[in-house]
C-alpha cells in the first residue's frame, strides 16, 4: 500500500485518541522504550531530591547499585539519613543544577578548587557544598576538611567504576559566587554562611547553559571512563521557593521546561544519553494530579511506584536477584531536600 502521508505508518502510541481519550490514566502505556540495557551493569545516582526515591528503587529491586560512601557500622540506621548517607551514591546530597554536577566532577578532579571553602554556622563550620551534610556543623575547618578530602575522593571512585549514572535535573535557579561562579545547593544564609548580594548572585540557566554544562560531565567522564551512560530523567517536583520576580508556579513551570528541553536534546544528540519520563508521568494533566500528597508539590509513594513501574517494564530487574516488596506509604519522608528549608521563608 502507498502511504499518502507519515502518519499512516505511525503506531497507536503517537495518537492521543488511542492512547489517552479512551484510557483510564493509570492504563496509560508506552511512556519509554530503552535505549540500552543496563541490568547487569554498577548503576549510580545523583540529583534532586526525587532522585532518592529512583536509587532507593534500584537497591530494592535487585540492580547493581553503587554506593562508595556507605554509612560508617557505628551509626544506626535510623539516622543514615540525617548524615547524608543512602540517599545518593555518594555523600553530596542533593545535587538541585547541572552547574552543581560538573563542578563537583571538576573540584573531584582537582580541576576546580573554589576560594569559598567553608560557611559559619552558629559556633561551627559547613561545607558551601553540601551545607545540611550532618545535623550539626564540623567543629573545626580541619574536620571539615578531611571529611571534604575523603568524600571527594569517594565521587573520584564512583565515575571511575560506574557504568550508568543517572541524573535527576531538579532546578535551573543557582545561587553562584561572583568571584569564582562556585555553584552552591541553596542560597548563602539559608543552611549557613551571611548573604551579601555583592559577594553572590542567582544564575537562572538556560537551555544552552544546562546542555553546555552536562556535555562537559560527558567529555570529562569519557576521558577516565568510556563506559560511562547517562540516564536523565527531569523532577516532577516544584520549587519550594522562587527568587526571581515570577509567581512560583510560572517559575516553576519556567525551569522544568527547560530542563527537559535540555535533557531531550541530549538524549537525542548522544548514543550514550537515555530518557526517561518521570516528569511527564507525574506531573502530566492527564494524570490529574492524583500523585502528589495533599501539599500539590511532593510526590506521594504511589506516584513513585507508578513511574518506577514503567521504567522497569524496560529495564527488567537482574535474574536471580531477591527484590524486597515495599507497601507504598502516604508521606514523603524519607527523603531529604535542602529545599525545604526555604518553607519558613516569605513575608
Amino acid at each position: 500500500m502507498t502511504l499518502k502521508h507519515p502518519y499512516q505508518a505511525q503506531p497507536d502510541k503517537a495518537f492521543w485518541k488511542k492512547t489517552v481519550s479512551n484510557h483510564y490514566p493509570l492504563d496509560i502505556n508506552h511512556w519509554y522504550t530503552k535505549k540500552f540495557p543496563i541490568a547487569e551493569l554498577p548503576i549510580a545516582t545523583a540529583g534532586s531530591c526525587f532522585a532518592q526515591h529512583i536509587g532507593k528503587q534500584l537497591k530494592d529491586q535487585g540492580f547493581n547499585f553503587v554506593d562508595v560512601e556507605p554509612a560508617p557500622s557505628i551509626l544506626q540506621k535510623e539516622s543514615h539519613l540525617d548524615y547524608g548517607y543512602g540517599m545518593y551514591s555518594a555523600r553530596y546530597g542533593n545535587v538541585y543544577s547541572s552547574r552543581q554536577l560538573i563542578q563537583l566532577l571538576q573540584r573531584a578532579f582537582g580541576e576546580f578548587v573554589p576560594e569559598e571553602t567553608y560557611w559559619l554556622k552558629d559556633d561551627g563550620y559547613v561545607d558551601p557544598f553540601r551545607p545540611t551534610i550532618e545535623p550539626e556543623p564540623f567543629v573545626s575547618i580541619a574536620e571539615l576538611n578531611s571529611h571534604r578530602e575523603h568524600h571527594l575522593h569517594c565521587v573520584r571512585k564512583l565515575f571511575e567504576e560506574s557504568q550508568v549514572f543517572v541524573f535527576t535535573l531538579g532546578l535551573t535557579e543557582t545561587w553562584v559566587s561572583k568571584q569564582d561562579g562556585s555553584a552552591f545547593p541553596i542560597a548563602p544564609g539559608v543552611a549557613g554562611g551571611l548573604f551579601d548580594p555583592q559577594k553572590y548572585q542567582l544564575l537562572n540557566l538556560s537551555c544552552a547553559d544546562v546542555i553546555r554544562d552536562i556535555e562537559n560531565v560527558i567529555k570529562m567522564v569519557r576521558q577516565i571512563n568510556k563506559k560511562m551512560r547517562y540516564i536523565l530523567t527531569v523532577s516532577p517536583v516544584p520549587l519550594m521557593a522562587t527568587a526571581t520576580s515570577q509567581q512560583v508556579i510560572v517559575a516553576t513551570m519556567h525551569s522544568k521546561s527547560v530542563l527537559r528541553a535540555a535533557a531531550g536534546s541530549l538524549a537525542e544528540k548522544y548514543r550514550a544519553v537515555d530518557y526517561f519520563p518521570s516528569y511527564e508521568i507525574i506531573s502530566s494533566p492527564v494524570m490529574r494530579g492524583q500523585f502528589y500528597n495533599p501539599d500539590m508539590r511532593t510526590v506521594s509513594h504511589y506516584g513513585v511506584e507508578h513511574v518506577m513501574k514503567q521504567f522497569f517494564i524496560e529495564h527488567q530487574p537482574p535474574k536471580n536477584k531477591k527484590v524486597e516488596q515495599t507497601k507504598p506509604e502516604d508521606d514523603d519522608d524519607d527523603v531529604f531536600c535542602d529545599e525545604e528549608l526555604l518553607a519558613v521563608f516569605g513575608n
